[in-house]
């Protein structure tokens, strides 16, 4: 009889084996590739999967985007100037059953590429062009890794170059030529902004000498102004006078203009 209950127990042991080895759980962001007999019997859902022991065999991946940095490589520019770059890689896996079946290690096969193009297409690219088109420069270096890891079942979102570093003498020209830069642009600023006021005193000039209220407006705003002040004594002068003035002025100006 105790025979008979340790083969019962035995049995039921097994049992519970069989089945524990049997199920699979599935966790939301995974799919999990089933393999029957080496061979590839389809792509299983989150959740619960059943399998047959020692016939089949399920291989779990990760479909989360995932995070590659490149670490900073040394390359040279188009226009030869040495510089340090280093980037990010932004994947995921869309098809599971060639990720595990086309690349042994998708991650590092990604990674690998993601370098490789990265010295390619920096190399090809002129400093100012890499400076000034980040953006041109990041979509191409996606297109072009993307395109390689399509075949594994890998979707390459987004490649960013995050910092080039330049040599210390090429900073130094570069920070010079800001600088004369800036200089140049501040003196075109000025010269126009002084040949401005010429222009507008010159026509203001001409508006008082050719109508005489005008002359006596601005005499009068001029008195305005001076009053507003603090401690201020105003002798104010006679329009006649200014008048008398502008006469002589001008009586001198026509005799130089005759004994020419």
């Amino acid at each position: 009889m105790s025979n008979t209950n340790l083969m019962w127990a035995v049995a039921a042991i097994i049992v519970v084996v069989m089945i524990t080895m049997g199920v699979r759980i599935v966790e939301q962001y995974e799919r999990g590739v089933m393999l029957r007999l080496g061979r590839l019997v389809g792509v299983r859902s989150p959740g619960l999967n059943l399998m047959i022991p020692f016939v089949d065999r399920m291989f779990k991946i990760d479909i989360r985007t995932e995070t590659l940095i490149v670490e900073p490589q040394e390359l040279i520019t188009r226009d030869n100037v040495t510089i340090k770059v280093d980037a990010v890689v932004y994947f995921a896996v869309v098809d599971p059953a060639k990720a595990l079946l086309q690349v042994v290690d998708f991650g590092k096969a990604t990674s690998q590429i993601a370098l490789t193009t990265l010295r390619s297409v920096l190399g090809q690219s002129d400093l100012d062009e890499l400076l000034a088109q980040r953006d041109k420069i990041n979509q191409k270096l996606q297109h072009i890794v993307d395109e390689h890891t399509e075949p594994w079942g890998v979707k390459v979102s987004v490649v960013e170059v995050k910092d080039v570093l330049l040599p210390e003498t090429m900073q130094r020209s570069m920070a010079a030529q800001a600088e004369a830069e800036r200089e140049k642009r501040a003196k075109v600023i000025r010269a126009d902004g002084e040949f401005l006021a010429a222009e507008t005193l010159g026509k203001a000039a001409r508006i008082i000498r050719s109508e005489p209220p005008a002359l006596q407006l601005r005499y009068l705003q001029t008195l305005a102004e001076i009053s507003g002040e603090g401690n201020t004594t105003i002798i104010p002068i006679p329009m006649e006078l200014m008048g008398g003035l502008k006469g002589m002025l001008g009586g001198g100006s026509d005799t130089d203009g005759g004994g020419r």
